[in-house]
C-alpha cells in the first residue's frame, strides 16, 4: 500500500517500504536530486531537508517515519529567482564545490525561521552538523548574517 508524503507542497504516492531513507525516495523516486548524499550516518549535513519546518538529515529518516510535510532545496527559490538567503549565497561566493551546499542553505533557513537575528554563536551552533571540505564556514557565516538583515527589511 503505497505511503503518501507531502514534498515541497505537492502529495506524492510513494509504493517503497517504509524503513526506505526519506533521502532516497527524494532522489530515486521524486527526482528531486538537490538533496545530496553525503556519508549516509547523519554526520555531514548534505542530505539537510525540513519536515514540519524541523531540519532534518533526510538519510536517517524512514518513509514510514516522515511526522509532516517535507520541504527540500528545491523550493527556496529558482534560478532565475533565488530566495534571499541564495542570493546572499552567491553575493558572499560561498559555494567552492557546492556539493554540501544546500544542506548549508537548509539548516540556515531553518535557523533563520526561528532566529531572525542570530549572532555568531548562535549561527556556530546551529550549522555545527554541517560539514563543508572546502571550509567556506566564515563565508556561510557572513551570508546568514547578510540574508537575515535582508529578510528584516
Amino acid at each position: 500500500m503505497p505511503t503518501t508524503v507531502t514534498i515541497n507542497g505537492t502529495s506524492h504516492a510513494v509504493d517503497l517500504p517504509g524503513n526506505v531513507p526519506l533521502l532516497w525516495v527524494l532522489r530515486d523516486e521524486i527526482s528531486l536530486t538537490g538533496t545530496k548524499f553525503g556519508c549516509g550516518v547523519a554526520a555531514c549535513g548534505a542530505c539537510t531537508v525540513h519536515i514540519n519546518g524541523e531540519a532534518v538529515r533526510s538519510c536517517q529518516v524512514a518513509l514510514a517515519d516522515v511526522w509532516g510535510p517535507v520541504t527540500t532545496i528545491e523550493s527556496l527559490g529558482t534560478p532565475d529567482a533565488p530566495s534571499v538567503l541564495q542570493q546572499a549565497w552567491i553575493d558572499h561566493q560561498v559555494a567552492q564545490c557546492g556539493y554540501c551546499q544546500s544542506g548549508q542553505i537548509m539548516q540556515a533557513a531553518a535557523l533563520l525561521a526561528t532566529n531572525p537575528a542570530p549572532t555568531d554563536q548562535d549561527i556556530d551552533d546551529a550549522m555545527q552538523g554541517n560539514l563543508c571540505r572546502c571550509g567556506t564556514y566564515p563565508r556561510i557565516r557572513a551570508a546568514i548574517h547578510d540574508a537575515a538583515a535582508k529578510m528584516k527589511v
